[in-house]
């Protein structure tokens, strides 16, 4: 434990901190006073409560001379005035103070070149474990000589009496202030919040200030060298694919693109979920959870201290964070150079859009854009069949600039270093969700192999009728029938039907961005749009 009267420079008075405990202390202390349980082999399992997700709606951006011309504001990135923001940082300050409270000093950003210092502060012992495993851990002397640059109040327990006063919707929310370098999470004991709001500063601050581009993606580097890039939404195989046995992992969600061609994590640690996990289908995340990670909102089976990953009764959401080091097969530090392929993974329920397919540079901004995923039954209340979900750059709720920054930068740096790009459909084929299955990850794997290794370099490839993408008509170890999804379904008219149907979602979706899109990111859309008809392309 370190004394340090610094934290009355944030108005915490009276407060017992702890600093930068180990991993072993702060399990005692939540298995002790904040309701967590050890699981069989030793790992800390707690409850998040109300939240065991991201609240959206309740994400605020301060708005002030920094952001005011700079950030797309809109139902992602919605404002909060700079003195809503204050009373709320006062009311924070209030409620930590007289506590026993945890202090971390970590950092951001694997190159040094881009490093940033991260003092997060915690009401929850736990959540100060999750800030140990998901940033960069510092050693004594960088530990010594700390300075921060943003700082991170994190009180869960603390709901904002009367919200409407504040500026905001409810009791909870995660505020950023760019100007004082202050992210605020109230309200919610949901880890992932103090993550993705630094997440959400780095992709304002590294474009606007640094000229790197933020990605929300998995990051791995072959023998040669060569950098691969997997961009997806959540249960599209990002994690699952990007962890290859062959292949050294940079990180598993968060990464810059830098002006020298570097690719970095800007993480310390893994954020997975856990739902239906085996050792079977995700070996190095299954053997990642042992004593140091946390697992969160898991169920054990009756009567054991054992896991049952396929409980889902607390949330389709259960998640586990470890460091980095879990994993055995990782790059240290967490950079490398020479990116050579970009994968845009997409769970598509619909068993519409090939298993994998060549994008053109205006496809592939145009489907960055887009950030297309589907949403299958069960996921969601209310969600009775697929629905289409699309998130701008693959994470929309992170990104506080307009999308097509981020897409004209990938679109440069993708053309300055030669890059490839594919979409993989890690989806349904065959059928829609319910009628086709879910295309084998075997396969997926096979395909992203071959790409990996230059066998589709020389393969011919045909052009999908509806959205223009290039199929390739061979790849090793798939079967040649699966490579165009409408040899898969039993009627070819209801292919048609249901492919014009997504998309025209796609143009839809596309209309809030159209007026800021160039020319060739519009063309690299579906060839069909509302005034075509059927006939066209049968």
């Amino acid at each position: 434990m370190k004394k340090d009267l610094n934290l009355e420079k944030y108005g915490l008075n009276d407060v017992t901190a702890h600093w930068n405990l180990s991993t072993e202390e702060l399990q005692k202390i939540a298995v002790t006073k904040e309701g967590g349980v050890e699981t069989e082999n030793g790992t800390l399992a707690i409850n998040t409560g109300k939240f065991t997700g991201r609240s959206p709606q309740d994400r605020f951006l301060v708005e002030d001379d920094y952001t005011k011309d700079r950030v797309w504001w809109g139902k992602v990135n919605k404002p909060v005035s700079p003195e809503n923001f204050d009373k709320l940082e006062t009311e924070i300050v209030k409620y930590l103070s007289g506590k026993e409270i945890y202090v971390r000093d970590a950092a951001v950003c694997a190159d040094p070149k881009y490093k940033m210092n991260v003092r997060t502060v915690t009401e929850y012992a736990w959540s100060n474990m999750f800030v140990f495993n998901m940033f960069l851990r510092l050693n004594a002397e960088e530990l010594e000589n700390f300075d921060e640059e943003w700082l991170v109040l994190c009180a869960p327990g603390y709901e904002c009496p009367d919200p409407k006063a504040y500026g905001i919707r409810q009791g909870n929310f995660s505020i950023l202030n760019f100007t004082k370098k202050v992210a605020l999470v109230g309200g919610s004991a949901y880890t992932g919040e103090i993550k993705k709001g630094i997440f959400s500063a780095l992709n304002m601050i590294l474009p606007t200030d640094k000229n790197v581009l933020p990605m929300h993606c998995s990051a791995n580097v072959g023998e040669e060298g060569d950098t691969a890039i997997y961009f997806g939404l959540s249960g599209t195989g990002k994690t699952t694919l990007s962890a290859d046995p062959d292949r050294k992992l940079i990180g598993d969600d968060e990464h810059g693109w830098a002006e020298d061609n570097s690719i970095f994590n800007f993480e310390g640690g893994c954020y997975a979920k856990v739902i239906d996990l085996s050792e079977e289908k995700e070996p190095d995340i299954f053997r990642a959870i042992k004593p140091g990670a946390l697992l969160e909102n898991v169920v054990f089976k009756k009567g054991t201290k054992e896991v049952d990953f396929l409980d889902g009764s607390i949330t389709q959401n259960t998640r586990v964070s470890y460091p980095i080091y879990n994993i055995d097969n990782i790059q240290v530090p967490s950079v490398a150079h020479n990116p050579k392929n970009i994968f845009f993974l997409t769970a598509d329920a619909f068993g519409v859009l090939p298993p994998v397919s060549k994008l053109t540079p205006g496809q592939a901004a145009y489907h960055f854009i887009s950030g297309y995923t589907a949403k299958v039954a069960g996921t969601e209340a209310g969600v009775t069949e697929p629905v289409p979900s699309f998130s701008a750059c693959f994470g929309a709720p992170f990104m506080p600039l307009h999308p097509t920054v981020y897409a004209e930068m990938l679109s440069k740096k993708m053309e300055d270093a030669g890059v490839n790009v594919w979409l993989i459909n890690t989806g349904w084929s065959g059928g829609p969700y319910g009628v086709g299955s879910r295309i084998k990850l075997k396969y997926t794997r096979a395909m992203i192999s071959a790409i990996l290794k230059g066998e589709l370099d020389n393969v011919e490839f045909h052009q999908h009728p509806i959205f223009g993408l290039f199929m390739p008509k061979y790849c090793p170890n798939v079967p040649i029938e699966i490579l165009d999804p409408m040899n898969t379904w039993l009627q070819k008219g209801a292919y048609i039907g249901k492919a014009i149907n997504l998309a025209h979602s796609f143009h839809l979706n596309f209309e809030k961005f159209a007026n800021q899109a160039s020319e060739q990111i519009m063309e690299g859309g579906p060839l069909i749009d509302e005034h075509h008809k059927l006939g066209d392309h049968v």
